[in-house]
């Protein structure tokens, strides 16, 4: 054999050799990973870590700008508790029912506070996709694809959480997916409210009372009315089935049938477009009721903010300023992904509508808005008040308010205390 034959015999020897060996990894680090998936998942077949996600959160939120001590925190908690004393019986006599417990049933958190509240909901909703949709597959080996699927779940749970975790300034925490209706408890995020309320300028215990104000009236919108869970836990269920069977159908059509998704979802701008018509009606309905939610509050808020807070108007105008701010970069599409955007249009339109109900009809008229199903106003209602007291309180046409806070056209309201949100924050 050549020299030259010999070097060619070594290299293709050697280039055979690092092929087996090139296998022989594969193969061995094949086996790593099906044994480390099997050990990562254990006897959890979850797509969601969910001790991670909210670690993940926890971290990134309390590196956030303005993030507080404990003892900041506890030191907080006295004049919260002076706020809800104060406003609670204003509520009662406002709305016209007692809120029970609602003055015991608050807490003072920070952001990871409020992210570690919510993951439950997150957990409930996820849980329900999968108990549908893995079925028999949660009983099958773990697997690489597994074990890398819920890394990337897990990671993109934490970065939402840490992402609202930084907007939301107050909430009233309820289990809407649970099987149990237990009620509900006030969370105040102080770093958010703090962080906003000095940007805007506006006295820090004047701006948690105004907070205040909006979330304790969704207390009394959803503990007065026994109707309202179990009305919008059916909506979201039934949008979740509808949602696991659009998947099974792309799934089973093909690429053709999604690409016809997305061109639908990029003609409409929105999600939307992915939706049956079925769930686009589901979809209406909810958003119906969360503007009646999101705007009752806001307008009550006002109403009774009158009463202990002298420059309410003025707190208004400086927050709507600032949530009509444009959103950038980032955060616009964040917000666009997660709805934001639609809950502040929410805020806007059910306020619109509230003041209209009252311009038209008076306390009678306001006091009908909660009496079940049947009185919801419709979308065309909802543009036009005075069609939804005509429908459901005719007899209050003639009361007229007291103090008119709207003028009512025959294309709906003008309002002098429109909705309450920010593009930096909401309650």
């Amino acid at each position: 054999m050549t020299g030259q034959a010999a070097g060619l015999a070594a290299r293709a020897t050697r280039a055979g050799l690092w092929r087996a060996a090139a296998v022989g990894a594969a193969l061995g680090v094949g086996l790593v990973a099906q044994r480390m998936a099997r050990r990562r998942l254990g006897d959890d077949p979850s797509l969601v870590d969910w001790a991670t996600a909210e670690s993940i959160a926890a971290t990134r939120l309390r590196r956030a700008p303005g993030a507080l001590r404990t003892a900041e925190l506890t030191a907080a908690g006295p004049a919260y508790a002076a706020i809800m004393t104060r406003i609670v019986p204003l509520l009662e006599a406002r709305l016209g029912q007692p809120l029970p417990g609602v003055v015991e049933r608050h807490a003072v958190v920070d952001r990871a506070g409020w992210a570690a509240a919510n993951i439950g909901a997150f957990r409930d909703l996820i849980g329900h996709l999968e108990t549908s949709a893995l079925g028999a597959r949660a009983a099958e080996s773990a697997s690489v694809a597994r074990v890398a699927n819920r890394y990337i779940a897990t990671r993109q749970v934490g970065l939402l959480l840490s992402w609202l975790g930084t907007r939301v300034l107050g909430q009233y925490d309820i289990a809407l997916l649970s099987a149990e209706e237990a009620p509900g408890r006030l969370l105040f995020v102080e770093e958010n409210i703090r962080g906003t309320a000095r940007s805007l300028g506006i006295p820090l215990d004047r701006f948690r009372t105004w907070i205040a104000l909006h979330e304790a009236t969704h207390a009394f919108e959803l503990e007065a009315h026994p109707w309202l869970r179990p009305y919008l836990r059916e909506r979201l269920e039934r949008q979740i089935d509808g949602f696991l069977g659009e998947a099974k159908q792309l799934q089973a059509r093909g690429m053709r049938h999604l690409i016809e998704r997305w061109r639908s979802a990029a003609a409409e701008g929105s999600i939307v477009g992915f939706m049956s018509p079925e769930q686009r009606g589901l979809l209406r309905e909810v958003q119906l009721v969360m503007s009646l939610l999101e705007g009752f509050s806001d307008w009550v808020m006002d109403d009774v903010g009158e009463q202990v807070l002298p420059d309410v108007a003025s707190i208004r105008r400086r927050f709507e300023q600032r949530r009509d701010q444009r959103r950038t970069g980032i955060d616009r599409i964040v917000a666009r992904l997660t709805g934001m955007d639609m809950k502040l249009e929410q805020y806007r339109r059910g306020e619109r509508f509230v003041a209209g109900v009252y311009a038209a009809g008076g306390e009678r008229a306001i006091a009908h808005i909660w009496d079940g199903p049947a009185a919801l106003p419709t979308d065309a209602e909802m543009a036009d008040p005075v069609a939804w007291v005509r429908r459901v309180v005719p007899d209050a046409l003639t009361d007229g308010p007291r103090g008119v806070r709207a003028e009512v056209s025959g294309d709906g309201v003008t309002s002098s205390s429109p909705a309450v949100t920010d593009p930096g924050a909401t309650p």
